[in-house]
């Protein structure tokens, strides 16, 4: 194993601003598309099935590539995870700026599983990215830079439903004219900013004795799988426990996801997209603004985290978190007052920035290093799962048990999140000892 020499601090964040066009894709698919279907006649309950490009691709695409990176290296097209999320920039690129053309709701629906193909494959190698570049001292630093630029990028694609609306005016086509500069905007940062961390980072190439192994071990069409599978075997007590964290913890967020436009619109607007359309559009680039918020929380306190959890324990650091998200959600749907959803939802902002590191450095240090991509990958299929269920049960739910009530959409998300506060208490990791 090459040694892994350190790396300043700027250097880990020219790592990871990658991360930032990822995400800003990625706050579009949270807080853009549902409202796109809502303006192209979706009604509530088909919501969570039109959202299951998201589950079914990172089901498939991210421990499949992942896979296939711990196998990979190619000097001349960037390394080992560097192809990767390179091509799936450019396929998330693409898409996003095709979106905005689309003229039904399944045009828009087949759209967002390309744009899902692409961010998947752009995401999981660059998690394995921050394993294999950083030693376990600067790993947090690494993980919780992402969780900054997810805030970063989340904030920059919200922000835009609330700005580009009060600049461009009308509609286009079916869609709002705003629509087509969020989107476009987001195709040049996906590509973009990941050029840039390509350009500016080089990976850390295989020993010789690496380079035989994986020259030796076959690659063909049923390679992945197979590693996967005995990934899967050969698992760690602690990804379990976090798989059943996972299961609510993702659950109620796609819950939040899919309602928190129309929990606004009922609560503050006092109406629906079916009642009053122009009124919805208030509220969605209020919601934008709102979600913008929570996201730049995300960035402020990403950082802090690293603190927090080498003097406690990443277990606690998340439990807190969470605890505070639910606290946020189950908040957020009786808040009548516009300006009282930002307090509502730091505490969400909070436990995001801790969903999108922390629970890595629980498991990081118990991962062989040479699986890292596969292990990373599947990680994500702890995430998607719980995606995949939401879609299939939750408009039923919604439907015979929440009235197709969103507000009550985001109070269910709030409970499951309380829930997965408590499994992660149960989480074994090993002591931690991250040195400063």
């Amino acid at each position: 194993m090459n040694f892994k020499a350190k790396m300043s601090f700027w250097q880990i964040i020219n790592m990871n601003v990658g991360f930032f066009g990822i995400q800003y894709s990625f706050g579009l698919q949270q807080s853009a598309v549902n409202p796109i279907y809502d303006f192209l006649g979706a009604s509530p309950d088909q919501l969570p099935i039109l959202n299951l490009a998201g589950p079914l691709t990172g089901l498939l695409i991210q421990p499949i590539i992942g896979a296939l990176s711990d196998k990979t290296w190619s000097p001349k097209f960037g390394g080992r995870r560097k192809p990767y999320f390179f091509i799936g920039a450019l396929v998330c690129s693409l898409a996003l700026f095709l979106y905005p053309f689309s003229s039904s709701l399944w045009m828009a629906a087949g759209l967002l599983w390309i744009l899902d193909v692409g961010n998947n494959t752009a995401m999981e190698p660059y998690r394995a990215f921050i394993a294999d570049k950083l030693d376990e001292s600067q790993q947090p630093t690494g993980f919780q830079a992402q969780s900054f630029f997810t805030g970063f990028g989340q904030t920059l694609a919200n922000v835009s439903l609330f700005i580009f609306p009060l600049i461009f005016i009308g509609t286009t086509g079916k869609l709002p004219t705003w629509v087509f500069a969020s989107f476009f905007l987001g195709s040049i940062c996906s590509i973009g900013s990941v050029w840039w961390s390509s350009y500016t980072t080089k990976e850390i190439p295989p020993s010789e004795e690496e380079l035989k192994i994986m020259q030796s071990e076959s690659l063909n069409v049923f390679t992945p799988f197979i590693d996967i599978a005995k990934a899967v075997k050969h698992m760690p007590k602690v990804m379990w426990q976090l798989a059943l964290v996972y299961l609510f913890q993702w659950y109620a967020l796609f819950c939040y996801w899919q309602n928190s436009s129309k929990s606004i619109a009922l609560s503050v607007w006092h109406t629906t997209p079916q009642k009053d359309m122009k009124l919805y559009g208030e509220a969605v680039s209020w919601t934008g603004l709102v979600n913008g918020w929570y996201n730049v929380v995300t960035f402020l306190v990403a950082f802090a985290l690293v603190y927090f959890a080498k003097k406690y324990s990443a277990k606690m650091v998340h439990f807190t978190c969470l605890i505070l998200a639910a606290i946020g959600f189950l908040l957020f749907p009786h808040i009548e007052n516009k300006y009282l959803l930002f307090p509502a939802i730091t505490g969400f902002g909070i436990g995001w920035a801790s969903m999108m590191g922390i629970p890595y450095l629980m498991v990081v240090s118990q991962i062989p290093k040479e699986r890292y991509g596969v292990y990373m990958g599947i990680i994500n299929m702890m995430i998607v799962i719980p995606m995949f269920i939401q879609t299939i049960s939750f408009g039923y739910i919604l439907k015979h048990f929440l009235n197709n009530d969103p507000r009550l959409a985001i109070t269910f998300a709030g409970v499951l999140l309380v829930l997965s506060a408590v499994f992660t208490l149960f989480i074994a990791t090993k002591k931690e000892s991250i040195s400063e």
